[in-house]
Formats: structure tokens, sequence, C-alpha cells
């Protein structure tokens, strides 16, 4: 027994020595500078003099940089088609790519790009493709170099060029970075799906040359910035009146820019996975599965089937955060009344009314605007849907109310960032005794929240995190409508905005008139379609 562990022991350090040692040559995902030579002339430059300049005309400059040698900060390629792969893919194609990973390894950097590629979109749909919009975007953003950043922002029209297929980099440049022109490679198609095979370098070739004769003329400067195989690699000696090369050791020492620092907010993006898929961190995924979907089945069976006095603590000893701020006021003034309390919550995942029970140890009744069958199947605590139709709404919520307290998320929808969405203001109307209910979870691997998937399984990838964590926080109640001064029409926009303002400020989120139909139509191209399961 003991020669079996060391044996075992002795191929596992082969294996890790293998896949995860840096290689000494340039590989698929990690690129390599060479030196500048002297013979190149003033053409070329070192990248970190660009950031001195500052005689550049917005009106007579055209930048073209090289999305992964001179915008992002990591060297790695890998995460992002790991992302493809497992949102579009599905799990075995992702566990297929981890598989292929140390064959990336030994392969050179124009093979392994078009291993990625083709295990990553042969044979997914074109028309159901929305990881580079909805996915993508978060994580690219989250990889941006704070300098080049800056360098971008002096520039007049940009242009970003890069060696990966165009349908992952395009919504990103366009929507969150303001780029004027993408270029990048075109993967073939035949009868609506990806075949996994890109077009040849010389069309994006082609699609530069076209995009920088068509807007140099009247331009002075055209300046370029990229890595020393991409400047050589699209010819940007014929256009650029300057080229600067970034090297691997100017990368080491940026920094990535902060939220605040975003050109425009992210605030909604979709997918399953909370982290940055590196291939260490996805090997752990895949290590984590089993366990995690034992433990879950654990913690779904605690919270459905047991009381709360033992529920609670076996949900705490599995690993699951709970943590409650009670309002004692509400707590002094909880005297005997004909007509339930009406809590009104900000919308983190399909289980903030659980939770919300849970944290007050009492039944709770949860009015929903949608939700998949299974789910309302295996909740532990009532669920009642609602129509969408203002009277048939309002008759419904005013019998529930009668019952019992109810629980309400006006946003109708779940929304990831620090950000709240437009409160529906039909629960103004419903009662005089409002609390408003700060809800915030933190996830670590999974999201448990889907725009394009199966809503179904949003609470299993929830509880299947290792450490998933919940806040709850019940602020001062409020008064409804037939209490808000100032009456007429507009005093239930009023109720529903001050509501939003009071959990915004809890929170520290900020506020924002979007809508569901806004997050469904930028994240799954349709106003907000239940898939049942």
């Amino acid at each position: 027994m003991a020669k079996f562990f060391m044996n075992y022991f002795s191929f596992f350090f082969f294996l890790y020595r293998l896949v995860f040692k840096p290689s000494k040559n340039p590989k698929a995902f990690h690129r390599t500078a060479s030196n500048i030579h002297a013979n190149e002339g003033k053409l070329y430059h070192k990248y970190p003099s660009f950031a001195h300049r500052a005689n550049l005309s917005k009106d007579q400059t055209l930048l073209l940089f090289n999305v992964e040698d001179a915008l992002l900060k990591s060297p790695s390629l890998f995460p992002y088609f790991m992302l493809v792969a497992f949102e579009a893919g599905g799990l075995l194609r992702a566990f297929i790519l981890i598989l292929s990973y140390p064959l990336l390894r030994l392969v050179g950097e124009d093979m392994g790009l078009k291993i990625m590629v083709f295990v990553c979109f042969f044979g997914v749909k074109t028309k159901s493709f929305r990881v580079g919009s909805a996915a993508l975007p978060k994580f690219f953003l989250e990889d941006v170099a704070m300098e080049t950043l800056e360098v971008l922002k002096k520039g007049g029209k940009k242009v970003g060029f890069s060696n990966v297929p165009r349908v992952m980099i395009e919504s990103f440049l366009r929507d969150y970075l303001d780029i004027d022109f993408v270029v990048g490679r075109e993967v073939k198609v035949f009868r609506g799906y990806f075949l996994g095979v890109m077009e040849d370098k010389k069309q994006s070739n082609a699609a530069l040359e076209t995009i920088i004769g068509s807007q140099g003329l009247g331009i002075s400067d055209v300046i370029g910035i990229s890595g020393f195989k991409g400047s050589l690699q699209y010819h940007l000696s014929s256009h650029c009146k300057e080229i600067y090369l970034v090297r691997k050791a100017d990368k080491r020492s940026w920094q990535r820019i902060r939220r605040d620092e975003y050109l425009k907010p992210l605030i909604f993006h979709d997918g399953r996975l909370a982290f940055m898929p590196t291939p260490l961190a996805t090997l752990a995924m895949f290590m984590w599965l089993p366990f995690g979907i034992t433990l879950s089945i654990i913690r779904a069976i605690s919270g459905i089937l047991l009381p709360y006095r033992l529920s609670i603590p076996i949900l705490a000893y599995t690993g699951f955060q709970l943590s409650l701020s009670p309002n004692p006021s509400l707590q002094s003034s909880n005297t005997r009344k004909t007509r339930g309390r009406l809590y009104v919550c900000n919308h983190k995942t399909l289980l903030d009314p659980l939770y919300l029970s849970f944290s007050l140890q009492k039944d709770l009744t949860a009015v929903t605007y949608s939700l998949s069958r299974v789910s309302e199947l295996l909740a532990p605590i009532k669920t009642v849907r609602l129509a969408r139709d203002r009277d048939q709404d309002s008759k419904m919520m005013e019998k529930m109310l009668n019952e019992g307290d109810l629980v309400v998320c006006p946003e109708g929808t779940t929304c990831r960032e620090p950000y709240l969405l437009r409160f529906s203001p039909l629960f103004a109307e419903m009662s005089d005794d409002i609390v408003p209910v700060a809800m915030d979870s933190h996830v670590s691997m999974f999201y448990g929240t889907t725009a394009g998937g199966l809503k179904c399984l949003d609470p299993l990838f929830f509880i299947m995190n290792p450490r998933p964590s919940y806040n709850v926080r019940v602020l001062d109640g409020v008064y409804g409508l037939s209490s808000f001064l100032g009456g007429g029409e507009r005093s239930r926009f009023d109720v529903a905005n001050h509501v939003q303002s009071e959990i915004g400020k809890a929170l520290g989120f900020g506020c924002t008139r979007l809508t569901r139909r806004d997050k469904y139509l930028i994240l799954a191209g349709n106003e907000g379609i239940v898939n049942k399961c």
C-alpha cells in the first residue's frame, strides 16, 4: 500500500511539473517578448515612453493596438477559452479543454490557438452564442491594464486587433471601451453551426488594411501598440508612424483597473462561473464537483425538510454563512395586527425569500414574477406566482397579506453587481406596514442566477459553492401609499423610489432606472422568458 501511494504521488508530481511549470518556449497562451534590434530604426519604441507623450491630437490620431499583447495584463488566453467552453458548450467540453492543457503546453502558439478554438466552438449554434456579449466582458474588464486604458483615452479613433475569434472580443471592446473598429479572426460557419476552424490570417490582415486605408486619410499620426511578434504579424510598420512595443516586463508592472475606473459601468453579465478559470482553478473546480454535489444535496434536504432550529446549525456546519442584522425598533413594535407585514427586498438570487425566512425564523409567503416549476415545487415556503397584471396581482397580494406576512422583490429579476434595478411600485399600494430588507450574497465558484440558462438549476449552483454567504439587514419601516404625504398618482412611485434609495444606501449600491426587460434584452436577447425544466 505504501508503495502504491509513493508511485501515485510521484506520478502526480511529474504531471504537475509538466502542466504548470513555465515553459521555455512561446506557447498558445504564454507569449514571450524578444529583444529590440538596433537596426529597427526610429520607428520602434519601448512602450513606457508612450505614457509621456502629451502632443496627441484626438482629431489627427489613429491608434492601433493588439488586444492580448497591449490591453490585457494576463499573459494567458486559456481562461477566456475555458469560459467559452463551459458557458457555451457545457461541462463535458470544459473537461475536454482542461485535459488538452498538457498538449497545449507542448505545441506552438498558432497550433495551440487552433486547438482551443476547435474544442470550444465546434458544433456550437451561432444564434445561441451569447458568451461574447454576456459573460466574457466582465472578465476582460477585470484584466484591462490601467496604463493602456490611459493611453487609449489620449487617442482619437481606435482600432483593436487580435488573433482570437472576433465573436469573443467585439462586444467587450465596442460596448465597454468605445473602440471604433474591431478586427479579429472569423470562425467558419456551416448551416448555423460553428465548425471550430478560423479563417486564414490573410482575411483579418486585409480587413485591418482596409480600415487603416479608409480612416488614415487626413490623419497625421498613425500609432501602433503591440507585442513584438504582433507588430510584425500585422505589418504595422508599413502604416504606422510610430510603433510602441510591449515587453513582458512592462506587463508585470501594470495595474488592473478598478471598478470605479470603468469607462462604462458593468451592470449586467451572465454565465455560471464566478472565478477566472485559470488551469489550476479549473482543475480545483472539477475536483470539487463531486463533493459540491453531495454537499448541495445535504444542504437542500436540511433547508427543505428540517425546522429552523435544526436546519440553521446544519447549514452553518456545512460552510454556509448566514448573517442577520435585525431592527430592534420593529421587534419592539411587533404588536398583534389583523394584516401581515410586507417585506420588500432587493433581489440577489431566487433564495432571497427563503433566507429571509431563515433569518427571521418565521413562515413567510413569497410572491414572484417568474419561477420555474421545479423551484416552485421544491420551495420550503409558500410561493405565489404573479401574472404581471396590476389589478390581478394587487388582489392576490391583498389576499396573501390578510393571511400573514408577505415578501416581495419589486426589481422583478436578480442583479449580480452592486446596483439596484427600478422597483415596481405595486407594493406601495398594498400596505402601510412596509419593511425594506437589504440582501447581499457572495459566492466563490458558481453564480446562482442565470438569464440564458435553466433557472431550475439556480438554487443548486448557489448551494454547491464551498462557502456561500448571505447577509440580511432589516431596515426601518416606511409608510405605504395611503399614509404617504403628497398623495396623487405619483405617490406610489415616490414610495418605491424611497425604498430603493434606502436599500441602496444600506448596501452601498447604485440605484438605476433599468428594468427586467433591459437585462434580458442585453443578456439573452428576449424579454425574460423562463426556461421550464
